[in-house]
């Protein structure tokens, strides 16, 4: 008999909703303390998970969620690149 594998779940820090790990983006703090989104989900450093919706995106920005999940202040140019770098994928 078979084992099932199971499937890694992530909540995303806009709209709280859990969804499976490869549907979500994964942004990443490394060691340098560098913000960037992760599209392999592979890059060592601290990772926080959003939807792949624009909405959730926007929410993002707009509420400065980075700023709580990496306990940091995130400069809003991070948000700027965040946003084209999603709309660039």
């Amino acid at each position: 008999m078979a084992q099932e594998r199971k499937i890694p779940m992530r909540t995303c820090i806009a709209c709280r909703q859990e969804k499976p790990k490869r549907e979500m983006l994964r942004i990443v703090k490394n060691a340098a303390g560098e913000i960037s989104l992760d599209f392999s989900g592979k890059v060592a450093g601290r990772g926080a998970y959003i939807c792949n919706d624009p909405a959730c995106v926007k929410k993002l920005g707009e509420y400065r969620l980075l700023n709580k999940a990496f306990s940091a202040a995130v400069p809003e140019e991070v948000y700027t690149r965040i946003e084209e770098e999603f709309g660039a994928k």
